[in-house]
């Protein structure tokens, strides 16, 4: 077995002195793990920082094998965000979320939306708001996609303002009235097909909404909670936004 990819560096952990088992979110094979002959090295160690980019080839005699990494750093985005630590919170929650998704099952749009998110670090004004659009693609690609195209009471595409906590679909402010101190804002920015502007409220309500699928549909399954990387990264994120 022999492959060529783009990956997205998730994890890396110690094997013995001088090699590392990389983690890695690959576009075209999912999320994979490698042994990285020299990965604790001065050399290599700087590549396998979560978040960066790589160009990979992977390697086994068999499929269902560990197989070994060989690298090339493609886009060091962990460096880069080494005195942003909004940036770099955000790496660690992108990372710790894409670790949710079954080993070798690929999801390329997911894929390159991440490296979409990556891309603009340096955006600061814009790259909040594309993670919360990637948690939302996540859900979808684990299976609990939010139907916010539509009104689930009454089917009207007009006016959706609200998000049942329960099932996850859109509601009108009319239909939601009697039960908004219930039901989740849905921000402008993540209605289908809209061109509104997100305001700093507009993405904090965006992660509550899929704060809340992600703990109610993933972590609760695991007896889990939210990873703190991701709290970690909302504190910050409030911090920077008043």
């Amino acid at each position: 077995m022999d492959w060529i990819d783009s990956a997205i560096v998730l994890h890396v952990r110690p094997l013995g002195e001088t090699n590392a088992v990389l983690e890695a979110f690959t576009r075209e094979h999912g999320r994979c793990l490698g042994l990285v002959r020299g990965g604790r090295s001065r050399k290599i160690r700087p590549a396998l920082q979560t978040g960066n980019l790589l160009k990979v080839e992977w390697r086994a005699r068999l499929s269902e094998h560990l197989g070994f990494f060989t690298l090339e750093l493609d886009k060091p985005y962990a460096a880069r965000s080494l005195d942003d630590r909004l940036a770099l919170s955000g790496i660690g929650a992108l990372g710790n979320l894409a670790g949710l998704l079954a080993e070798r099952d690929p999801h390329p749009p997911l894929f390159d939306m991440a490296a979409l998110v990556l891309d603009h670090l340096d955006e600061e004004r814009l790259w909040p708001e594309l993670l919360v659009r990637w948690e939302l693609r996540l859900l979808a690609e684990l299976g609990f996609g939010l139907a916010l195209d539509r009104c689930a009471a009454t089917g009207t595409r007009d006016d959706l303002i609200y998000v049942s906590p329960k099932s996850g679909g859109a509601v009108s402010a009319l239909a939601g009235e009697p039960y908004k101190d219930k039901l989740l804002r849905l921000p402008p920015f993540l209605r289908a097909s809209n061109g509104f502007a997100a305001s700093h409220q507009d993405v904090l309500d965006g992660y509550e909404l899929t704060g809340h699928f992600l703990e109610r549909h993933v972590f609760a399954q695991r007896n889990a909670p939210l990873p703190p990387a991701r709290q970690e990264f909302l504190r910050l994120l409030r911090k920077a936004l008043g």
